[in-house]
């Protein structure tokens, strides 16, 4: 039996859960054209640094380059916005959220220890003139000050402006799930950045093969989350998304990085924190509700591929390529 839909369906029905688009698009000449851009996921309403939030990753296809998914899962605290963009603007996007936390929090870097700054990224050259620097770090400080709690925008936006799924336009898709278990109840919301897969390879539709040089591709997936979790347990939800992804088609390809990150608001964790112990409560891992999690996010990252598709557009990209909207 699927589980009850969130109320918007969306990674911002988890309360604090704020998400912003910055999208780039221009044609410059006949072989070049801007066709990317920047999504900001913020866990919560406060300093993200000095208030942090229990995290962990999986990289299920290691094919891409993130940043800071080392220290997230050596230490299992999340203390930045976690940034989206294209793969050859993952540094300027890492430096304007750097800028943007040292911005807001004077004591980084001098006072106390440095930040780890989350950063995915996909490939999204196909359309995009990836060779063009068009993403500027100031691109990624808006993207953050643009977020907000509101329904997130879907498709070709953001980081997915330029991206390709199932050799239609892909991009920006989210859903979310609630689990109940007597009269204890929580959410879990997914954002994903989708760019993966041959139109032979989708199991949600019948479409037949395109002649189209588009790389392997990948997908970034964001779960988000009120269950109390402890950073273990964080990691086991993002291996669960492998499921999800395959539901769609996906095989993971060679050249394609999947990567899943997890978070719970349920608990902050004070960088400033004194004691010696610190003490936490967290699902049982033999809970009801784990098992329903697990599903939840199965159902969660499929749901968000498909929106993804869904809700884009026809978009013309560099060298005058066309990617439809896929026909659902």
């Amino acid at each position: 039996m699927k589980l009850k839909k969130g109320k918007n369906n969306c990674i911002t029905d988890i309360r604090g859960v704020q998400v912003g688009h910055i999208s780039l698009y221009e044609k410059l000449d006949n072989k070049t054209t801007i066709c990317t851009g920047v999504t900001a996921i913020l866990p919560h309403h406060n300093n993200l640094f000095r208030h942090k939030v229990h995290a962990g990753s999986a990289v299920l296809n290691g094919f891409g380059k993130t940043t800071g998914l080392i220290q997230v899962n050596e230490l299992g605290l999340l203390e930045s916005p976690i940034m989206l963009t294209n793969t050859f603007s993952v540094g300027a996007v890492w430096q304007g959220a750097l800028d943007y936390m040292l911005g807001t929090t004077e004591e980084i870097g001098d006072t106390t220890s440095s930040i780890n700054i989350v950063v995915g990224e996909c490939n999204d050259s196909y359309l995009n003139t990836a060779r063009y620097p068009s993403v500027k770090p100031e691109h990624a400080i808006k993207a953050i000050e643009l977020a907000c709690p509101s329904p997130v925008v879907e498709g070709a936006v953001g980081a997915g402006k330029g991206m390709v799924c199932f050799g239609y336009k892909g991009g920006i898709g989210t859903a979310s799930r609630i689990v109940k278990h007597e009269s204890t109840s929580y959410q879990i919301g997914c954002l994903v950045l989708s760019n993966f897969g041959k139109r032979e390879d989708a199991l949600f539709a019948d479409w037949g093969p395109i002649k189209q040089d588009t790389p392997d591709g990948s997908i970034m997936i964001i779960l988000a989350t009120d269950a109390p979790l402890q950073e273990r347990q964080l990691q086991r939800l993002s291996k669960r998304c492998a499921a999800g992804l395959g539901r769609t088609g996906s095989h993971l390809d060679n050249g394609s990085g999947d990567i899943a990150f997890a978070f719970s608001t349920a608990t902050t964790v004070s960088h400033t924190w004194k004691q010696i112990t610190h003490t936490i409560d967290f699902l049982r891992d033999d809970h009801p509700l784990m098992n329903q999690l697990f599903q939840a996010v199965v159902e969660i990252v499929e749901e968000s591929i498909i929106r993804s598709l869904q809700m884009a557009e026809t978009t013309v990209g560099r060298m005058g390529r066309i990617v439809e909207k896929a026909p659902l």
